[in-house]
C-alpha cells in the first residue's frame, strides 16, 4: 500500500517539475503574427456622480467576452463523455467513484473557506492539491480509473475540471 502512494506521489510529482530546456524547444516568434484585429464599441453611456453618497466600484469581468451558460450536468452523462471521447468502458458503477471524491470535497472545511472567498479560477489552485489528495487516497477502490486521470492528461483535466465546478457550485450555495 505504501509503495502504490509513494508511486502516486511520485507520478504526480514527475508533473509539477519543471522540464530541462523548454525555453529551447518552444520558439514561436516567427511563427504567430496577428492577421485580424476587430474594434467594436459595445455600449456608450454616462455616468452620473452624487457628491457626499457612498458607491461601489466593481472592476471588469467579462472584459467584452462572449461566454457560454454554464449548465450543470448528471455525473452519468459525464460518464458517456469521457467514454465517447477518450475511449474508456467506465459503467454506470464507476459514477460512485466520482461520487465519493465529490462528497469528500464537499465536506472539506478548507474548500468551504476557500469557495467562499474566491472566485473559480482562484479556487481552482486549492482545489487541485485537496482532489489529488482524496484521488490517492482512493486509488485502491477503483485502480482503473485512477490510473486513468493521472496519466492521461486530457482525461484528467476534465474530470479535475468537471468535479472542480461543481464543489464550488455547491460550497457557495450554501
Amino acid at each position: 500500500m505504501d509503495s502504490e502512494k509513494f508511486y502516486a506521489y511520485a507520478k504526480l510529482l514527475q508533473t509539477r517539475l519543471p522540464k530541462r530546456d523548454l525555453s529551447e524547444v518552444i520558439q514561436l516568434d516567427d511563427e504567430i503574427a496577428l492577421e485580424y484585429y476587430r474594434l467594436q464599441k459595445i455600449k456608450e453611456g454616462a455616468i452620473e456622480l452624487t457628491k457626499n453618497e457612498d458607491g461601489e466600484l466593481s472592476g471588469i469581468t467579462e472584459a467584452g467576452l462572449k461566454r457560454q451558460k454554464e449548465e450543470e450536468v448528471l455525473l452519468s452523462e459525464i460518464i458517456h463523455l469521457l467514454n465517447s471521447q477518450f475511449g474508456t468502458e467506465f459503467e454506470e458503477a464507476d459514477k460512485l467513484f466520482f461520487d465519493q471524491i465529490e462528497a469528500e470535497l464537499l465536506e472539506d472545511e478548507t474548500l468551504k473557506l476557500q469557495a467562499k472567498a474566491n472566485k473559480l479560477d482562484t479556487f481552482k489552485y486549492a482545489f487541485d492539491d485537496k482532489f489529488i489528495e482524496k484521488l490517492i487516497g482512493r486509488m485502491d477502490q477503483n485502480q482503473e480509473i485512477f490510473e486513468k486521470i493521472l496519466e492521461d492528461k486530457a482525461f484528467g483535466g476534465l474530470v479535475k475540471e468537471f468535479i472542480m465546478k461543481r464543489i464550488y457550485n455547491q460550497l457557495n450555495k450554501e
